[in-house]
């Protein structure tokens, strides 16, 4: 949520667009942060069942793996470099994303998408590549900032760029697209760990660069949304960005009603204050409890 104001156009209307495959390419572009997501946050914990990545990054867990009847590492062997190694990518994505509704909200969604996709893409050959301890964690601490970035910028994209319409569906689809990741990562995880020569965790680890490069690479020739532009003032670029995604020339009352939505937001001083009033407690109370349960 950039600066904690989602700007959206009011459901009651109905604006004229489809599903353009210049939509659709972009979706495909933009939703390879929910792979991101889902790969990262999976192949940990098969990475650090490897008896080879124990015995050259925590060779004290190893050990007391294979001398005990448990097989809890996080429990029973209390290794904090460990816990640490697995926590980092989650506090930093939590730091990041305060950051990230800033430069969303400042330089636009396309810009924090791409700084996202560079910033993991380094956390990935750093991790894919590490000699020692210290560049796991500070790869997995790259990897959570991208991964702030990209959760915080890729489905605002996404709302934006979809026809009213559709824009339920396309969120709906970034969060299978998290899905996908997991089970990629699953089955990533099978199979390195088979690898002869035990290196199997390193290509594990560098292969989160793939669905990075994706971003990265489509960040550079994505355009950035009408909402942004107006935000930022391109009101001529944002009706020219309306016509090409929605497919038709009819856009004025479309981009009427996002010039207001934008100037309603700028009222806004306090976004964070906001969120406490008391018209906005159902929401500010769903998106707490549905994470939590």
């Amino acid at each position: 949520m950039a600066g904690g104001v989602v700007i959206a156009s009011s459901i009651s209307k109905v604006y004229p667009g489809k599903m353009t495959l210049y939509v659709f390419v972009t979706y495909l572009v933009a939703s390879s942060g929910g792979l991101i997501f889902g790969y990262d946050i999976e192949i940990s914990g098969g990475i650090t069942s490897m008896d080879t990545f124990l015995q050259k990054f925590f060779p004290k867990v190893y050990y007391k793996e294979k001398h005990t009847l448990s097989n809890n590492q996080y429990c029973e062997f209390n290794s904090q470099l460990l816990t640490t190694f697995t926590s980092s990518l989650y506090l930093a994505a939590l730091v990041a994303s305060f950051l990230a509704s800033a430069v969303t909200r400042t330089f636009g969604r396309r810009i924090s998408m791409l700084g996202g996709g560079i910033i993991f893409l380094g956390g990935a050959a750093i991790n894919g590549g590490a000699k020692d301890v210290a560049m796991l964690i500070i790869g997995r601490i790259l990897l959570g900032i991208g991964i702030g970035f990209a959760n915080q910028s890729v489905p605002l994209y996404l709302s934006e760029m979809a026809p009213a319409k559709l824009c339920g569906m396309l969120n709906i689809a970034f969060q299978l697209m998290i899905t996908i990741g997991n089970f990629i990562a699953n089955l990533v995880n099978y199979s390195t760990n088979k690898i002869e020569g035990g290196w199997g965790w390193r290509l594990g680890l560098g292969l989160a660069a793939v669905p990075s490069i994706i971003i990265t690479v489509g960040s550079l020739f994505l355009p950035d949304t009408p909402n942004s532009l107006i935000e930022r003032g391109h009101n001529e670029q944002a009706m020219s960005m309306l016509r090409k995604i929605r497919g038709t020339d009819d856009i004025k009352a479309k981009y009427d009603d996002l010039v207001v939505a934008s100037k309603d937001s700028q009222l806004v001083k306090h976004p964070w204050s906001t969120l406490l009033q008391r018209k906005y407690r159902p929401q500010l109370c769903m998106s707490l409890l549905i994470p939590s349960f």
